[in-house]
């Protein structure tokens, strides 16, 4: 089928060129099992398991938090967090509350926070793994029952006092700031904020601030300036000094972004490759249903209409060959009416769950429906950054209770799978949610051979269903799965158009 279809896409930033994968890769006829041996070695580093550290330090009052607030609206980075130490004051017994209600407690020593737990935090957070964050109650001086759960960080900012003092803490960091505004403003600063917002009086204040807020910055929290890669003089008032520091942490972003990039586009390239190889890859058959199927929704006349009703079919007949991938069975005996007889049956014993990938994976959930009466799905979001071309998680969602299921199979939905980034992404997640590979079957209708390359580079024990999939190489033997000698670089391969039409948006 030529490639002629113009409408509405978005080409894959990501995606290597036809020519530069030719110079690249070294072909074979066959595929051998040290190849597919070579497939569990190779790991897929996502960025959450490398975020970029920022400790911002200061007195109080010095207008750290400002200028926290401040770098996380200009690097507008998905999944930035901020990990204030005003979550991490130690519980307080009832002897020292009644002190605290007094101002007769230090809470401004190091000693006052629970610098173990914020450790503990930022190093699960580091891992990829998921934190919980504690909630303080200055009203009552204690932990609340409530904790704000954490997962995946492309930005951590550690915002406090003694962010710069822990010498665990900052050999996590990427980059120290510390504050440096006169004691003076950060007096009248905390007055009214102990006033307004902690319901303080004057008196009470200005005796924690003589008795233990000035004498502790002196003696422990001055001194760490000196771990600082960067001070700021005046706080949120240094302009200049913030702009250079926000331009800096952008660039370092940018090339940590562009070193992801490089590494998903060398994953798969140089794998010999045969999908006879892999028992866990099912393409649909080539038959005249489904080559009547894919003429209409690769045909550019095609009404909207009529390309959402044949997608549905061919996305019912992807998720029928998925349900193949089910392995767990019970036996059971059925009595039929009306005359009693006796079927030996079979009961699924996994429980299904779907997840899809928005708004790609999306265009699935009619056939979703329709094959299943009643099933669990969630949602993730992952876009591309548009100037660096890094896949991003800006949203997850996952069904309640899937991490304590023994017996299931997570089926995931992706429409198209171009470089294989947003996929691996994807699957990585679920995987840090405790699902198993094999666990999991992916769907998608269309993919391009590099894509599953990668895909199964990374994660080989992973069970793939797709609808068509295009070849890498222009040569004359092409596999039976692609008889139109599609490739990769072909229009409908190269562009995510399915979605763009199915929901007839641009």
């Amino acid at each position: 089928m030529a490639d002629t279809r113009i409408s509405p896409g978005v080409v894959d930033s990501s995606f290597i060129s036809q020519t530069n994968l030719r110079t690249s890769l070294v072909d074979s006829a066959t595929s051998t099992s040290q190849d597919v041996h070579r497939l569990n070695n190779s790991k897929y580093i996502p960025p959450w398991t490398e975020p970029y550290i920022i400790g911002v330090a200061g007195n109080s009052g010095s207008g750290k938090t400002s200028i926290s607030q401040k770098i996380i609206e200009h690097l507008n980075q998905p999944w930035t967090v901020l990990l204030s130490f005003d979550n991490f004051y130690k519980p307080l017994t009832k002897e020292q509350s009644v002190k605290a209600f007094n101002n007769e407690w230090d809470f401004d020593r190091p000693e006052s926070l629970d610098l173990d737990l914020l450790v503990e935090v930022v190093g699960k957070l580091k891992k990829g793994e998921k934190a919980e964050i504690p909630v303080y109650s200055f009203a009552s001086h204690s932990r609340t029952n409530k904790t704000t759960t954490i997962y995946g960080a492309n930005v951590i900012i550690i915002e406090g006092l003694y962010a710069l003092y822990d010498q665990r803490l900052l050999d996590m960091m990427d980059i120290k700031i510390y504050v440096d505004t006169d004691l003076d403003i950060c007096l009248s600063r905390r007055l009214t904020r102990d006033i307004l917002y902690r319901k303080r009086d004057l008196s009470g204040a200005m005796k924690q601030w003589e008795t233990f807020v000035k004498p502790n910055a002196v003696k422990f929290l001055n001194p760490t300036m000196n771990n600082a890669d960067l001070v700021i003089p005046r706080g949120l008032d240094n302009v200049n000094a913030i702009d250079l520091m926000i331009r800096h942490i952008q660039k370092q972003l940018y090339i940590k972004s562009l070193s992801h990039i490089e590494h998903l586009k060398t994953i798969g390239i140089n794998l010999k490759f045969n999908i006879e190889e892999f028992p866990n890859v099912k393409t649909l058959r080539d038959t005249n249903q489904t080559r009547g199927i894919n003429s209409i929704i690769f045909d550019k006349t095609t009404k909207l209409d009529d390309f959402i009703f044949n997608f549905n079919r061919v996305a019912t007949l992807i998720i029928e060959q998925a349900l193949g991938f089910l392995t767990s069975y019970s036996k059971v005996v059925i009595k039929t009416d009306p005359r009693n007889c006796e079927f030996d049956g079979l009961v699924q014993d996994d429980k299904i769950l779907a997840v899809t990938i928005i708004r790609s994976g999306d265009c699935f959930n009619q056939s979703i429906k329709r094959t299943f009466l009643d099933i669990p799905l969630g949602k993730l979001l992952i876009q591309s950054d548009s100037r660096t071309g890094e896949p991003q998680l800006h949203f997850e969602k996952l069904p309640k209770g899937m991490t304590e299921l023994t017996h299931k199979k997570i089926m995931l939905f992706d429409a198209q799978i171009v470089s294989g980034a947003a996929a691996i992404m994807a699957i990585q997640i679920l995987i840090d949610h405790k699902v198993k590979q094999q666990e999991i079957i992916l769907c998608a209708y269309l993919s391009t051979e590099i894509g599953l390359r990668r895909i199964l580079r990374v994660f080989p024990d992973v069970n793939i269903v797709i609808g068509k999939l295009s070849s890498m190489n222009g040569t004359e033997n092409f596999p039976d799965y692609n008889q139109e000698k599609f490739l990769d670089t072909d229009w409908h391969f190269r562009h995510r158009f399915i979605d763009s039409l199915y929901f007839g948006t641009p």
